[in-house]
Protein backbone atom coordinates (compact mmCIF):
# COMPACT_ATOMS: atom_id res chain seq x y z
CA UNK A 1 0.00 0.00 0.00
CA UNK A 2 1.69 3.14 -1.17
CA UNK A 3 0.92 6.84 -0.88
CA UNK A 4 1.49 9.80 1.37
CA UNK A 5 1.05 9.35 5.07
CA UNK A 6 -1.35 12.03 6.20
CA UNK A 7 -1.86 13.38 9.67
CA UNK A 8 -5.23 14.24 11.14
CA UNK A 9 -7.52 12.45 13.55
CA UNK A 10 -8.94 9.61 11.46
CA UNK A 11 -7.47 6.71 13.42
CA UNK A 12 -10.91 5.56 14.57
CA UNK A 13 -13.12 6.50 11.63
CA UNK A 14 -14.08 2.85 11.07
CA UNK A 15 -14.53 1.62 14.63
CA UNK A 16 -14.80 4.59 17.01
CA UNK A 17 -13.15 4.64 20.40
CA UNK A 18 -15.26 5.59 23.45
CA UNK A 19 -15.93 9.30 23.40
CA UNK A 20 -14.57 9.67 19.86
CA UNK A 21 -15.10 13.03 18.15
CA UNK A 22 -13.84 11.88 14.74
CA UNK A 23 -17.23 11.46 13.08
CA UNK A 24 -18.55 14.67 14.63
CA UNK A 25 -15.60 16.55 13.14
CA UNK A 26 -16.18 15.08 9.69
CA UNK A 27 -19.90 15.81 9.64
CA UNK A 28 -19.21 19.34 10.89
CA UNK A 29 -16.67 19.89 8.10
CA UNK A 30 -19.15 18.63 5.50
CA UNK A 31 -21.79 20.97 6.93
CA UNK A 32 -19.42 23.94 6.70
CA UNK A 33 -18.81 23.20 3.04
CA UNK A 34 -22.55 22.96 2.35
CA UNK A 35 -23.15 26.29 4.09
CA UNK A 36 -20.40 27.95 2.05
CA UNK A 37 -21.82 26.56 -1.19
CA UNK A 38 -25.33 27.63 -0.22
CA UNK A 39 -24.29 31.24 0.25
CA UNK A 40 -22.49 31.20 -3.11
CA UNK A 41 -25.14 29.31 -5.08
CA UNK A 42 -25.75 31.09 -8.42
CA UNK A 43 -29.31 31.56 -9.69
CA UNK A 44 -30.57 29.00 -12.19
CA UNK A 45 -32.34 30.20 -15.34
CA UNK A 46 -36.02 31.05 -15.11
CA UNK A 47 -38.42 32.36 -12.45
CA UNK A 48 -37.12 30.16 -9.63
CA UNK A 49 -33.58 31.31 -10.30
CA UNK A 50 -34.64 34.95 -10.25
CA UNK A 51 -36.40 34.31 -6.93
CA UNK A 52 -33.20 32.75 -5.60
CA UNK A 53 -31.30 35.88 -6.57
CA UNK A 54 -33.73 37.96 -4.50
CA UNK A 55 -33.43 35.50 -1.59
CA UNK A 56 -29.61 35.55 -1.52
CA UNK A 57 -29.26 38.78 0.53
CA UNK A 58 -31.95 37.53 2.94
CA UNK A 59 -29.95 34.35 3.38
CA UNK A 60 -26.73 36.23 4.03
CA UNK A 61 -28.48 38.26 6.73
CA UNK A 62 -29.73 35.09 8.42
CA UNK A 63 -26.23 33.59 8.21
CA UNK A 64 -24.91 36.62 10.11
CA UNK A 65 -27.73 36.94 12.65
CA UNK A 66 -28.82 33.33 13.24
CA UNK A 67 -26.00 31.04 12.08
CA UNK A 68 -27.07 28.17 14.34
CA UNK A 69 -30.60 28.04 12.92
CA UNK A 70 -29.26 28.10 9.37
CA UNK A 71 -26.76 25.34 10.14
CA UNK A 72 -29.51 23.20 11.68
CA UNK A 73 -31.61 23.57 8.54
CA UNK A 74 -28.74 22.75 6.18
CA UNK A 75 -27.77 19.72 8.28
CA UNK A 76 -31.14 18.16 7.44
CA UNK A 77 -30.80 15.99 4.33
CA UNK A 78 -33.98 17.50 2.89
CA UNK A 79 -31.95 20.70 2.47
CA UNK A 80 -28.29 19.61 2.35
CA UNK A 81 -28.86 16.98 -0.35
CA UNK A 82 -30.37 19.59 -2.68
CA UNK A 83 -27.40 21.89 -2.15
CA UNK A 84 -24.96 19.13 -3.10
CA UNK A 85 -27.07 18.10 -6.09
CA UNK A 86 -26.91 21.66 -7.41
CA UNK A 87 -23.10 21.66 -7.61
CA UNK A 88 -22.33 22.77 -11.12
CA UNK A 89 -25.90 21.92 -12.15
CA UNK A 90 -28.22 24.89 -12.84
CA UNK A 91 -31.56 23.13 -12.29
CA UNK A 92 -34.53 25.48 -11.88
CA UNK A 93 -36.85 22.85 -10.36
CA UNK A 94 -34.26 21.77 -7.77
CA UNK A 95 -33.47 25.36 -6.91
CA UNK A 96 -37.17 26.07 -6.43
CA UNK A 97 -37.47 23.10 -4.10
CA UNK A 98 -34.40 24.21 -2.17
CA UNK A 99 -35.77 27.74 -1.87
CA UNK A 100 -39.17 26.55 -0.63
CA UNK A 101 -37.78 23.91 1.74
CA UNK A 102 -35.14 26.17 3.27
CA UNK A 103 -37.51 29.12 3.62
CA UNK A 104 -40.10 26.90 5.34
CA UNK A 105 -37.50 25.48 7.76
CA UNK A 106 -36.23 28.97 8.60
CA UNK A 107 -39.73 30.37 9.04
CA UNK A 108 -40.70 27.54 11.37
CA UNK A 109 -37.48 28.17 13.33
CA UNK A 110 -38.53 31.81 13.69
CA UNK A 111 -35.54 33.38 11.93
CA UNK A 112 -37.05 34.33 8.57
CA UNK A 113 -37.81 38.05 8.84
CA UNK A 114 -38.48 38.70 5.13
CA UNK A 115 -41.12 37.31 2.80
CA UNK A 116 -39.92 34.86 0.15
CA UNK A 117 -41.85 33.93 -3.00
CA UNK A 118 -41.25 30.68 -4.90
CA UNK A 119 -42.77 31.03 -8.38
CA UNK A 120 -42.77 27.30 -9.17
CA UNK A 121 -42.69 25.34 -5.88
CA UNK A 122 -42.91 21.55 -5.52
CA UNK A 123 -46.31 20.02 -4.80
CA UNK A 124 -45.10 19.10 -1.30
CA UNK A 125 -42.60 21.10 0.72
CA UNK A 126 -40.94 19.01 3.41
CA UNK A 127 -40.20 20.37 6.88
CA UNK A 128 -38.08 17.78 8.63
CA UNK A 129 -37.50 20.12 11.56
CA UNK A 130 -41.22 20.11 12.38
CA UNK A 131 -41.74 16.48 11.24
CA UNK A 132 -44.40 17.52 8.73
CA UNK A 133 -44.89 18.98 5.25
CA UNK A 134 -46.77 21.74 3.47
CA UNK A 135 -48.96 20.76 0.52
CA UNK A 136 -50.10 24.14 -0.82
CA UNK A 137 -52.55 24.72 -3.67
CA UNK A 138 -50.98 25.23 -7.12
CA UNK A 139 -49.42 28.61 -7.75
CA UNK A 140 -46.58 30.82 -6.51
CA UNK A 141 -45.87 30.10 -2.84
CA UNK A 142 -45.16 32.96 -0.46
CA UNK A 143 -43.40 32.19 2.85
CA UNK A 144 -42.74 34.80 5.49
CA UNK A 145 -42.51 35.39 9.23
CA UNK A 146 -46.29 35.67 9.54
CA UNK A 147 -47.16 32.54 7.54
CA UNK A 148 -47.48 31.06 4.07
CA UNK A 149 -49.88 31.99 1.28
CA UNK A 150 -50.90 30.83 -2.19
CA UNK A 151 -53.61 32.70 -4.11
CA UNK A 152 -55.86 33.42 -1.13
CA UNK A 153 -55.11 30.23 0.81
CA UNK A 154 -52.62 30.24 3.64
CA UNK A 155 -51.77 29.55 7.23
CA UNK A 156 -49.56 30.39 10.15
CA UNK A 157 -45.96 29.30 10.55
CA UNK A 158 -43.66 29.22 13.55
CA UNK A 159 -42.68 26.60 16.06
CA UNK A 160 -46.25 25.22 16.30
CA UNK A 161 -46.52 24.74 12.53
CA UNK A 162 -46.63 20.95 12.76
CA UNK A 163 -49.61 21.03 15.10
CA UNK A 164 -51.70 23.56 13.18
CA UNK A 165 -55.02 22.12 11.96
CA UNK A 166 -55.01 22.57 8.19
CA UNK A 167 -55.75 20.46 5.13
CA UNK A 168 -52.48 21.75 3.70
CA UNK A 169 -50.28 20.74 6.65
CA UNK A 170 -49.47 17.03 6.41
CA UNK A 171 -48.53 15.46 9.71
CA UNK A 172 -48.08 11.81 8.61
CA UNK A 173 -44.79 12.53 6.88
CA UNK A 174 -42.25 11.41 9.49
CA UNK A 175 -42.08 9.35 12.66
CA UNK A 176 -39.29 9.66 15.20
CA UNK A 177 -37.29 6.44 15.51
CA UNK A 178 -34.97 7.55 18.32
CA UNK A 179 -33.57 10.93 19.32
CA UNK A 180 -32.85 12.98 16.20
CA UNK A 181 -33.38 10.05 13.78
CA UNK A 182 -36.61 10.14 11.76
CA UNK A 183 -38.37 7.63 9.49
CA UNK A 184 -39.72 9.06 6.22
CA UNK A 185 -43.26 7.87 5.50
CA UNK A 186 -44.53 9.66 2.39
CA UNK A 187 -41.86 11.53 0.45
CA UNK A 188 -38.11 11.64 -0.05
CA UNK A 189 -36.85 14.69 -1.95
CA UNK A 190 -33.45 13.21 -2.86
CA UNK A 191 -33.40 13.58 -6.68
CA UNK A 192 -30.79 10.80 -6.96
CA UNK A 193 -32.86 8.12 -5.22
CA UNK A 194 -33.96 6.59 -8.52
CA UNK A 195 -30.35 6.05 -9.61
CA UNK A 196 -28.86 2.65 -8.87
CA UNK A 197 -25.31 1.25 -8.99
CA UNK A 198 -26.13 -2.16 -7.51
CA UNK A 199 -27.03 -4.91 -10.02
CA UNK A 200 -29.64 -6.45 -7.71
CA UNK A 201 -31.63 -3.25 -7.13
CA UNK A 202 -33.62 -0.77 -9.20
CA UNK A 203 -33.40 2.51 -7.33
CA UNK A 204 -34.37 3.49 -3.81
CA UNK A 205 -37.86 4.90 -4.08
CA UNK A 206 -39.65 5.31 -0.76
CA UNK A 207 -41.71 2.18 -0.16
CA UNK A 208 -43.07 0.86 3.14
CA UNK A 209 -43.57 -2.55 1.55
CA UNK A 210 -47.13 -2.78 2.78
CA UNK A 211 -45.99 -2.69 6.40
CA UNK A 212 -47.35 -0.23 8.98
CA UNK A 213 -45.10 2.46 10.35
CA UNK A 214 -45.23 0.72 13.74
CA UNK A 215 -43.53 -2.38 12.29
CA UNK A 216 -40.75 -0.24 10.80
CA UNK A 217 -40.23 1.64 14.04
CA UNK A 218 -40.10 -1.56 16.08
CA UNK A 219 -37.61 -3.21 13.74
CA UNK A 220 -35.31 -0.21 13.46
CA UNK A 221 -35.38 0.42 17.21
CA UNK A 222 -34.47 -3.22 17.83
CA UNK A 223 -31.54 -2.85 15.43
CA UNK A 224 -30.40 0.32 17.19
CA UNK A 225 -30.62 -1.46 20.55
CA UNK A 226 -28.27 -4.18 19.30
CA UNK A 227 -25.80 -1.54 18.17
CA UNK A 228 -26.07 0.27 21.51
CA UNK A 229 -25.38 -2.95 23.41
CA UNK A 230 -22.40 -4.12 21.38
CA UNK A 231 -20.98 -0.95 19.76
CA UNK A 232 -21.97 1.90 22.11
CA UNK A 233 -19.47 4.36 20.66
CA UNK A 234 -20.82 3.81 17.16
CA UNK A 235 -24.39 4.11 18.44
CA UNK A 236 -23.41 7.52 19.86
CA UNK A 237 -22.13 8.51 16.40
CA UNK A 238 -25.52 7.66 14.88
CA UNK A 239 -27.11 10.42 16.92
CA UNK A 240 -24.50 12.80 15.51
CA UNK A 241 -24.61 11.88 11.83
CA UNK A 242 -27.82 9.99 11.03
CA UNK A 243 -30.91 12.14 10.51
CA UNK A 244 -33.23 10.24 8.19
CA UNK A 245 -34.08 6.62 7.39
CA UNK A 246 -35.93 6.08 4.11
CA UNK A 247 -37.81 2.75 3.78
CA UNK A 248 -37.32 0.87 0.51
CA UNK A 249 -39.60 -2.15 0.82
CA UNK A 250 -40.04 -5.33 2.83
CA UNK A 251 -38.65 -8.79 2.17
CA UNK A 252 -38.47 -11.66 4.65
CA UNK A 253 -35.67 -13.42 2.76
CA UNK A 254 -33.15 -10.81 1.69
CA UNK A 255 -32.22 -7.28 2.66
CA UNK A 256 -31.26 -4.35 0.47
CA UNK A 257 -29.92 -0.96 1.51
CA UNK A 258 -28.28 2.09 -0.03
CA UNK A 259 -26.80 5.51 0.58
CA UNK A 260 -25.76 8.41 -1.64
CA UNK A 261 -22.73 10.63 -1.40
CA UNK A 262 -24.86 13.77 -1.77
CA UNK A 263 -27.42 12.65 0.83
CA UNK A 264 -25.25 12.85 3.93
CA UNK A 265 -27.37 11.98 6.95
CA UNK A 266 -29.70 9.60 5.09
CA UNK A 267 -29.76 5.80 4.85
CA UNK A 268 -32.08 3.67 2.72
CA UNK A 269 -33.05 0.28 4.17
CA UNK A 270 -35.61 -2.43 3.59
CA UNK A 271 -37.52 -3.99 6.47
CA UNK A 272 -36.43 -7.46 7.59
CA UNK A 273 -37.70 -9.61 10.47
CA UNK A 274 -34.20 -9.96 11.94
CA UNK A 275 -33.00 -7.19 14.26
CA UNK A 276 -29.44 -8.30 13.55
CA UNK A 277 -29.93 -7.83 9.81
CA UNK A 278 -31.30 -4.34 10.40
CA UNK A 279 -28.43 -3.53 12.77
CA UNK A 280 -25.96 -4.63 10.08
CA UNK A 281 -27.72 -2.47 7.49
CA UNK A 282 -27.71 0.60 9.71
CA UNK A 283 -24.02 0.16 10.52
CA UNK A 284 -23.18 -0.48 6.88
CA UNK A 285 -24.96 2.52 5.39
CA UNK A 286 -24.00 4.87 8.22
CA UNK A 287 -20.37 3.89 7.67
CA UNK A 288 -20.81 4.91 4.04
CA UNK A 289 -22.16 8.24 5.29
CA UNK A 290 -18.98 8.78 7.30
CA UNK A 291 -16.85 8.19 4.22
CA UNK A 292 -19.12 10.47 2.20
CA UNK A 293 -18.49 13.19 4.77
CA UNK A 294 -14.75 12.55 4.50
CA UNK A 295 -14.94 12.77 0.71
CA UNK A 296 -16.30 16.31 1.07
CA UNK A 297 -12.69 17.21 1.93
CA UNK A 298 -11.16 15.56 -1.13
CA UNK A 299 -10.30 12.15 -2.63
CA UNK A 300 -9.22 9.24 -0.43
CA UNK A 301 -7.49 7.20 -3.15
CA UNK A 302 -5.51 8.34 -6.18
CA UNK A 303 -6.69 5.23 -8.07
CA UNK A 304 -10.24 5.11 -6.73
CA UNK A 305 -12.10 4.45 -9.99
CA UNK A 306 -9.88 2.31 -12.19
CA UNK A 307 -8.99 -0.45 -12.75
CA UNK A 308 -11.75 -2.79 -11.50
CA UNK A 309 -11.24 -5.60 -8.96
CA UNK A 310 -13.29 -8.51 -7.66
CA UNK A 311 -15.46 -7.55 -4.70
CA UNK A 312 -16.01 -9.86 -1.71
CA UNK A 313 -19.58 -8.60 -1.26
CA UNK A 314 -20.78 -7.77 -4.79
CA UNK A 315 -21.28 -9.97 -7.89
CA UNK A 316 -19.88 -7.28 -10.20
CA UNK A 317 -16.25 -6.08 -10.46
CA UNK A 318 -15.71 -2.93 -8.44
CA UNK A 319 -13.32 0.00 -8.45
CA UNK A 320 -11.16 0.32 -5.37
CA UNK A 321 -13.51 3.00 -4.11
CA UNK A 322 -16.22 0.33 -3.84
CA UNK A 323 -13.85 -2.14 -2.19
CA UNK A 324 -12.91 0.54 0.34
CA UNK A 325 -16.57 1.25 1.09
CA UNK A 326 -17.21 -2.45 1.69
CA UNK A 327 -14.25 -2.98 4.03
CA UNK A 328 -14.98 0.17 5.99
CA UNK A 329 -18.64 -0.80 6.42
CA UNK A 330 -18.22 -4.49 7.29
CA UNK A 331 -15.35 -4.23 9.79
CA UNK A 332 -17.62 -2.66 12.46
CA UNK A 333 -20.22 -5.31 11.61
CA UNK A 334 -17.60 -7.93 12.46
CA UNK A 335 -16.91 -6.13 15.74
CA UNK A 336 -20.59 -6.27 16.66
CA UNK A 337 -20.82 -9.97 15.79
CA UNK A 338 -17.70 -10.73 17.81
CA UNK A 339 -19.18 -8.94 20.82
CA UNK A 340 -22.43 -10.88 20.46
CA UNK A 341 -20.53 -14.15 20.29
CA UNK A 342 -18.50 -13.26 23.38
CA UNK A 343 -21.72 -12.65 25.28
CA UNK A 344 -23.15 -16.02 24.34
CA UNK A 345 -25.04 -15.50 21.06
CA UNK A 346 -23.67 -18.68 19.50
CA UNK A 347 -25.61 -18.63 16.25
CA UNK A 348 -23.64 -15.65 14.89
CA UNK A 349 -20.26 -17.42 14.56
CA UNK A 350 -20.88 -18.56 11.00
CA UNK A 351 -21.86 -15.03 9.97
CA UNK A 352 -18.83 -13.60 11.78
CA UNK A 353 -16.47 -15.89 9.87
CA UNK A 354 -18.18 -15.01 6.59
CA UNK A 355 -17.89 -11.28 7.23
CA UNK A 356 -14.31 -11.52 8.48
CA UNK A 357 -13.19 -13.47 5.41
CA UNK A 358 -14.84 -10.98 3.08
CA UNK A 359 -13.22 -8.13 4.97
CA UNK A 360 -9.82 -9.77 4.67
CA UNK A 361 -10.20 -10.15 0.91
CA UNK A 362 -11.19 -6.50 0.60
CA UNK A 363 -8.41 -5.21 2.85
CA UNK A 364 -5.82 -7.35 1.05
CA UNK A 365 -6.96 -5.91 -2.27
CA UNK A 366 -6.55 -2.42 -0.86
CA UNK A 367 -3.23 -3.23 0.79
CA UNK A 368 -1.79 -4.54 -2.48
CA UNK A 369 -3.25 -2.06 -4.94
CA UNK A 370 -4.54 1.12 -3.29
CA UNK A 371 -2.67 4.39 -3.58
CA UNK A 372 -4.09 6.47 -0.74
CA UNK A 373 -3.97 10.23 -0.70
CA UNK A 374 -2.78 12.05 2.40
CA UNK A 375 -6.44 12.13 3.44
CA UNK A 376 -6.85 8.37 3.03
CA UNK A 377 -3.57 6.96 4.31
CA UNK A 378 -4.52 6.86 7.99
CA UNK A 379 -7.91 5.36 7.16
CA UNK A 380 -6.31 2.50 5.22
CA UNK A 381 -3.86 1.91 8.04
CA UNK A 382 -6.84 1.54 10.39
CA UNK A 383 -8.48 -0.98 8.06
CA UNK A 384 -5.32 -3.10 7.93
CA UNK A 385 -5.01 -3.04 11.72
CA UNK A 386 -8.64 -4.02 12.23
CA UNK A 387 -8.34 -6.84 9.71
CA UNK A 388 -5.42 -8.24 11.72
CA UNK A 389 -7.54 -8.04 14.86
CA UNK A 390 -10.03 -10.47 13.29
CA UNK A 391 -7.36 -12.87 12.00
CA UNK A 392 -8.62 -15.78 14.08
CA UNK A 393 -11.96 -15.63 12.25
CA UNK A 394 -10.63 -15.61 8.69
CA UNK A 395 -7.55 -17.85 9.06
CA UNK A 396 -9.39 -21.04 10.11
Amino acid sequence: MSGDRGGGVLADLTLPAPGSQTARGLFSAALRRALTELLRLPPAPGPNGAAWGRFAPVLRKIAAQAPGALASAVRRPTVGTLIRCLRGRPDAALQGELLATLALELAVAGVLEDRVTVPQPPAMVLCLGARCALAPPPGPLSIGPDGWAVDGAGGALGRNFGTCPSEHVLKDIYETIAGPIALALRRDNNPLAELEAHPDKSGSALNLGGQPAAAWLAGLRAGLELIATHLPALRAELDVGLVLVVPVGHDGERHLSASYQEAIGTVYVSLHPSALTLAEALIHEFSHNKLHALLEQGPILDNAWSPLYASPVRPDPRPLHGVLLAAHAFLPVAAMLESMLAEGTCDVERRLRQVARGNHEAVETLRLHARPTALGAQLLAELVALDARFRRWWED
